[in-house]
């Protein structure tokens, strides 16, 4: 038996990273699976790729209509939605902080922490009605052991680390659990903004932080979520785990 067979993941940031390899993941262990994204022809391919068990639906996940509408549309086409998973994610390019413009610093903020919100206004009365549910936010180790050059995005994902315990917290008693993924630095087209520029010497010196020695791969944060998502992690709520070669320590 497949390890989501019979349930219904909802996965924001699908059509690439670290969300494309989670959906594909899932699908795979028998869920299916709504494909969010801004990037509506990449989301329809990942969708394609997959097969009949997945939905690609169009959703800039830092406005509420948008979010409101995509929850609706998987609602209609699926029945049900057993697993939030927050992949969404944004950053500024690494530079000073002061450097940041204001419209930048406020589109961090809005894709990687309002998303949470929205998503939990739109879906969690949804679980609430079916008698639980999973939430996976992927928020970060900047968030936990944070660098000069990345300060605002630092601090959405201190933001999303904590905000996971707090709502894991409150969801407790309607069954919905609620965890955090914090990854290392990824094979993902963000890495470039992280790193300031993409150079072997900037990779290098980056790999030499992480006591395994090499950057996180989108599959490696699937697999933590597919345990997450699954049954096996029933007693799981409030934990920020870290998938990052031993960074944190």
């Amino acid at each position: 038996m497949t390890r989501l067979e019979g349930k219904t993941a909802f996965v924001t940031g699908a059509a690439q990273g670290f969300g494309q390899s989670i959906a594909e993941t899932f699908a795979r262990e028998g869920a299916r699976v709504a494909i969010v994204d801004l990037q509506k022809q990449k989301a329809e391919e990942v969708a394609k790729a997959i097969g009949k068990n997945s939905l690609p639906l169009s959703c800039d996940v830092s406005k509420a209509a948008d979010v409101e509408a995509a929850a609706k549309a998987a609602l209609g086409a699926f029945g049900r939605i057993d697993i939030l998973v927050n992949n969404a994610g944004t950053t500024h390019r690494n530079q000073p902080m002061l450097d940041v413009g204001e419209a930048e610093f406020d589109k961090v903020f809005a894709v990687n922490v309002k998303s949470i919100y929205l998503t939990a206004k739109a879906l969690v009365p949804h679980f609430r009605a079916k008698g639980g549910g999973a939430i996976i936010n992927i928020g970060s180790t900047a968030g936990i052991r944070p660098r000069p050059g990345l300060a605002w995005y630092n601090a959405t994902k201190g933001a999303v680390n904590l905000l996971s315990k707090s709502m894991a917290v409150e969801l407790a008693p309607d069954k919905i659990r609620v965890v955090a993924i914090a990854p290392v630095a990824g094979e993902t087209p963000l890495l470039a903004s992280f790193m300031g520029e993409d150079t072997p010497e900037k990779r290098a010196a980056f790999r030499a932080t992480v006591p395994l020695g090499r950057l996180s791969l989108p599959q490696d944060i699937a697999n933590a979520a597919l345990f997450l998502a699954s049954d096996e992690a029933s007693m799981i709520t409030g934990a920020v785990l870290e998938v990052d070669g031993g960074r944190c320590i």
